[in-house]
């Protein structure tokens, strides 16, 4: 009976290291070597390599041509099959088809996971210049508008905790570059409702989004509007955040987060 704690304990730690080295990988935002995860987890170079051979074996980890490590196709399998469970998409599927038929243009739904957002759906229109862009795809926080809207809306702490994290890669030469710039960009969301990546990750492409919050006023996901810098001008903005509100003012009510009755002011009350 006395090994069984031990072993027990060490099966957990097992776990939580196997963990640690995915969380790594999904961070890199390129392939790593063994000696960079061992030093990253202050791991043996030994225990590192057992852990990254059992995560390929079960193709959770992949390795380059260099001998590098990174994440799996099998994790993105993993992913798609928890995004087709996820409530929340399906309940908001029929508002953001209306968004698309209402806009014109490509509607994304994503959620915050660390310092990046995911996208867990998206809905094109039946036109030309599309998206680019992939359900299960992630891109960083600070030069989205759906991670700026989600970011602006979410308590000081929890706010803070993520802008600390940010690398601030540079994708465009209108990408913010500071947490200063951010924080600022962060008030100007709050202050409008809506947030807006203006040629930030991408040369000519424009973007808006707004945030959902659930029932205690914390932001779960955001909804963006996306095309051609061409199409999605400044002057139409205002028009467009107006239809992203009565999109995200829909979801809340299917998802229970807000009554009828109060949907007329739950979404942008900050």
């Amino acid at each position: 009976m006395r090994d069984a704690a031990p072993q027990g304990t060490y099966k957990v730690q097992a776990l939580d290291r196997a963990f640690a080295v995915l969380d790594l990988l999904g961070e890199s935002e390129t392939p790593l070597g063994l000696a960079q995860v061992a030093a990253s987890l202050q791991l043996h170079k030994s225990t590192a390599h057992r852990f990254l051979m059992v995560l390929e074996r079960h193709r959770m980890v992949e390795r380059t041509t260099t001998g590098k490590f990174r994440l799996g196709l099998r994790l993105f399998d993993f992913g798609n099959r928890a995004i087709e469970q996820y409530d929340l998409r399906d309940r908001a599927q029929p508002h953001l088809r209306r968004l698309v038929g209402e806009t014109e243009e490509t509607a994304h739904l994503a959620v915050l996971e660390a310092s990046r957002v995911i996208y867990i759906d998206k809905i094109e229109p039946a036109r030309s210049v599309r998206m680019i862009t992939r359900i299960g795809a992630s891109n960083p926080v600070h030069c989205t508008s759906v991670g700026k809207a989600i970011l602006a809306f979410l308590p000081e702490e929890r706010a803070a905790e993520v802008v600390k994290r940010l690398r601030f890669e540079r994708f465009t030469n209108r990408t913010i570059q500071t947490a200063e710039a951010l924080k600022t960009e962060m008030e100007k969301t709050r202050r409008r409702g809506y947030a807006v990546d203006d040629e930030e990750f991408e040369e000519g492409l424009r973007c808006i989004a707004v945030p959902l919050l659930d029932a205690q006023r914390q932001p779960v996901a955001a909804v963006s509007i996306s095309g051609p810098s061409f199409r999605v001008t400044a002057q139409k903005l205002p028009s467009i955040a107006n239809h992203l509100l009565q999109c995200v003012r829909g979801i809340s009510v299917d998802m229970g987060y807000i009554t009828s009755g109060r949907a007329n002011r739950a979404a942008w009350s900050a």
